[in-house]
């Protein structure tokens, strides 16, 4: 999908910032979507039928893709200019591209949830292997994403677009049947209540007692009964964190009480899981923001640079290929070197908390802006120098690099840290928070570029924004990605306050415990 971009901009004539914001904005709904997925298959279907209807339209899509790309007439005549997408063209393109954003985002919030409940996180082994599962799910992803950013892109350059998209559409196939093959071998937690009804329920029942006055011993509140334990696979002790909540579980007088009138401590709880958790998915946002940036102006870049490396050329839109080559070797050496050895020192089962982990791809994040800045300064000056000699295009392996680090630490932490934390009926709609940072991201990206070129182009003494038109060499990428290394400075100050304020489940209930054992 990165690649993406080079065919936006060279066969359906969108120009650079046209290109980058396409592909942007066509990932943010992606990752947006996979809330859709997952509240699905906590709700309504099981992850595995999810996933197999949310894959027939990623087929769909994708096909409809594939025959855009195929036929001329539907994509605009080369000697088109400006405003080239329009009509048939256009509601094909955006057509194909919608539902392939629904079929795709569908799977993303499924997928990663059935792999993990086939883990008992409750057990100290179990708990182990659920930490080894994310990483091995990313390293999966890795090796896919690796034959589309090499061979794919090879056959989509060299041949044509829609071999590298028909592709695409038969590789999608195959792995929906392995996985409908697996169908009498999964565990499959039991479907729950709707998760948005519960939180609407918390937050309505709370406000109509605002005025009540709450216990003062938490074990006057409503508790869990035995008849309603099956709709839950753990109770949640009570907090004292966003006690206003805790208005939704004060006993009416009835003698009993009707549902919609009182809500249980361990719903209430539910609620305030989550409430803790979109500090942390909000300060995210801003570092998946700039590693969009990072993503699609790399590929833009390697199209005005020496494309040859030990003597064969590498198209600029296998670049994303740096990155994961090196995940490719760092995540199993994370998993077998530096797990054990931290896990020996902190005791965790993961070595070290999935917060600690995220920060550690926040701080990656900061360095690979500042390393890209530098690298489009000895880029752009060279090509000014010299524009029959570039810089090769090698250089950009060492912000994308580090770019798969971050990216390592942080999407596979989120991962974690949102399915091991979230209430046992939420758990595919919590992990699909990961994406949703990454969606924000990519949503803010877009705007990023229209608000620094609107700024710039006012202040510059060119009178030009800071990445303008079809030339990068008249561009200021270099000053676009510094601005976004102190954002994501200011963004890890903050990242910090709210790591330190967050309290695991575990924590709370280990404090709850000895809090009621002093008593």
């Amino acid at each position: 999908m990165v690649s993406m971009v080079i065919y936006f901009h060279y066969l359906l004539k969108f120009d650079i910032p046209t290109s980058s914001n396409t592909l942007t904005n066509f990932l943010g709904s992606v990752c947006l979507l996979s809330l859709l997925g997952g509240f699905i298959s906590d709700t309504y279907l099981n992850r595995l039928y999810t996933i197999l209807i949310f894959g027939s339209l990623e087929v769909i899509g994708l096909s409809m893709v594939t025959i855009q790309a195929y036929s001329k007439d539907l994509r605009p005549d080369i000697t088109c200019e400006k405003s080239c997408i329009k009509g048939g063209i256009a509601l094909m393109f955006y057509g194909s591209l919608s539902i392939l954003a629904i079929g795709t985002g569908g799977v993303k919030g499924a997928l990663p949830a059935l792999g993990a409940d086939q883990f008992d996180s409750k057990d100290p082994k179990g708990a182990k292997q659920l930490g080894s599962y994310f990483n091995w799910y990313m390293l999966s992803t890795t090796f896919g994403a690796m034959i589309g950013v090499t061979f794919v892109v090879w056959v989509s350059i060299n041949k044509d677009w829609y071999w590298g998209f028909f592709m695409g559409t038969m590789a999608a196939i195959v792995g929906f049947i392995a996985i409908a093959l697996g169908k009498p071998f999964y565990h499959y937690p039991p479907l729950r209540s709707s998760p948005l009804l519960r939180i609407a329920q918390v937050i309505v029942v709370a406000f109509k007692n605002r005025r009540l006055t709450l216990p003062e011993n938490p074990d006057e509140l409503f508790q869990i009964n035995d008849i309603d334990k099956y709709q839950y696979d753990e109770k949640l002790h009570h907090t004292n964190q966003f006690r206003l909540l805790d208005k939704a579980a004060i006993v009416p007088l009835e003698t009993f009480p009707q549902p919609w009138k009182v809500c249980t401590v361990t719903q209430v709880e539910e609620v305030k899981v989550l409430t803790r958790m979109l500090p942390i998915l909000a300060s995210t946002i801003i570092m998946n923001t700039c590693l969009a940036q990072l993503q699609t102006f790399s590929v833009l870049q390697g199209a005005f640079m020496d494309q040859h490396i030990f003597g064969k050329k590498f198209p600029p839109a296998s670049i994303p290929i740096f990155p994961l080559v090196f995940m490719t070797f760092l995540i199993p050496i994370y998993e077998f070197v530096v797990v054990p050895f931290a896990r020996k020192i902190t005791g965790h089962p993961s070595g070290i908390t999935q917060l600690q982990r995220v920060g550690v791809g926040l701080i990656l994040s900061i360095i690979s802006m500042g390393v890209a800045g530098l690298i489009e300064v000895k880029r752009r000056d060279q090509s000014i120098k010299d524009p029959f000699n570039p810089i090769s295009l090698f250089w950009l392996s060492f912000q994308y690099g580090i770019f798969g680090l971050a990216d390592m630490f942080t999407i596979v932490g989120l991962m974690e840290f949102f399915y091991k934390e979230a209430p046992s009926g939420m758990k595919s709609l919590a992990t699909s928070f990961a994406w949703l940072s990454l969606s924000f991201g990519y949503f803010l990206s877009s705007a990023f570029v229209d608000i620094m070129n609107a700024v710039t182009k006012k202040i510059a003494p060119s009178k030009k924004g800071w990445i303008e038109g079809d030339n990068l060499d008249e561009s200021n990428l270099n000053l676009f990605y510094w601005f976004l290394a102190v954002l994501s400075t200011l963004n890890f100050v903050v990242y910090l306050l709210c790591a330190s304020w967050y309290k695991y489940k575990e924590d709370t209930a280990e404090s709850e415990t000895e809090s009621r054992n002093d008593q």
